[in-house]
């Protein structure tokens, strides 16, 4: 009876959405094409104006903006940015190697965290450790679980999130026919715009202006990217007998302003997403709403609708925690609260 239960409310999900998966190009490509336009001219400002200040200010806002052109790629991994297949898959390589950021590895591994979110251990997208792995870690990696959210975001950074794409790349690589090729499409890519960058820099004899340019922007976007790769599911790990109430379940929604939410893709409601990740971002808002009816139609749990980036990051980051026994009873995920 439970089983059947369960096969009705995903059927009735599904039903209650399936008209929310039509992908509008222009939507799509607007976001795209504003984010790319503010990014590209704050890197035209910084590199034009002679001006240190200038050049500073200009680099911090160029990462930011990069950071949501970014997010952008994550749309394109799904094929919901615009729809256009070769858009959605030529366009994330170019815009992401410049910054050494391993796309075509992170698109595979990230149809992996897509099934296994909640269920399984190797999800290469967990960053909230065991019980066990804590337990069996060296001190020095104890005192990193017990601060990781600040070493991640602000130590670790962007240069963190590429190591541990690789690692997992590595680690899975025998799951997956596509991860060599993805491996030696990334590192080749990666090398030829750095040779032709380094290039031009050297031959204007501006390379040291160039590693600060990078390292400025490596660190703007690694603290946007760690604090939403962390938000997304710390806390909420657990396993229900229904993929698609799993992944509701333990993934968090953000309360959050709608240019913040539009510029993050529609991800402050991530466990619709996660559920639905045909749903493109400008629909995620209804598809949020029809979902959360569906679940009080069978008496379930509604989604969680979280503070806000700021104030949950605060609040997640002060009070760590280590996954325990995943149960398959109940919407759960028993959780250990590190002293």
């Amino acid at each position: 009876m439970r089983d059947r239960t369960h096969t009705n409310i995903s059927t009735e999900l599904q039903q209650a959405t399936a008209d929310l998966h039509q992908v509008n190009p222009g939507v799509g490509l607007l976001r795209f094409s504003l984010i790319g336009l503010v990014f590209l001219s704050c890197v035209a400002l910084a590199w034009l104006v002679q001006n240190n200040i200038v050049f500073v200010s200009a680099t911090i806002i160029a990462g930011i903006s990069y950071s949501f052109w970014l997010v952008c790629t994550h749309d394109m991994s799904h094929c919901t940015l615009t729809g256009w297949t070769w858009f959605d898959t030529v366009i994330p390589r170019l815009i992401s190697w410049p910054m050494l950021w391993p796309y075509s590895l992170y698109a595979e591994l990230h149809a992996w965290h897509h099934g296994w979110n909640g269920s399984d251990f190797r999800d290469p997208e967990r960053v909230q450790w065991t019980w066990q792995e804590y337990q069996q870690a060296h001190p020095l990696l104890k005192w990193y679980v017990r601060h990781q959210w600040g070493c991640d975001i602000f130590l670790l950074g962007g240069i963190g999130l590429i190591i541990k794409t690789f690692m997992m790349a590595v680690r899975l690589q025998n799951l997956s026919l596509r991860m060599r090729r993805q491996l030696m499409l990334d590192v080749s890519g990666m090398l030829v715009i750095q040779s032709v960058l380094l290039t031009i820099v050297i031959l204007h004899g501006e390379l040291l202006c160039y590693i600060l340019f990078w390292v400025m922007m490596e660190r703007v976007i690694g603290i946007i990217m760690q604090t939403r790769d962390h938000l997304e599911h710390y806390a909420l790990w657990g396993k229900f007998n229904n993929h698609q109430l799993t992944q509701l379940y333990t993934s968090r929604n953000l309360r959050t302003i709608p240019l913040l939410g539009w510029l993050m893709g529609g991800l402050n409601y991530h466990a619709v997403h996660h559920a639905f990740p045909g749903i493109p971002f400008n629909q995620l808002p209804a598809a949020f709403e029809r979902v959360q009816g569906v679940l009080a139609k069978h008496n379930l749990p509604p989604m969680q609708l979280d503070s806000g980036y700021i104030q949950s990051t605060y609040e997640l980051s002060h009070h760590p925690s280590l996954i325990g026994e995943a149960t398959t009873s109940e919407i759960c995920g028993d959780r250990m609260m590190l002293i």
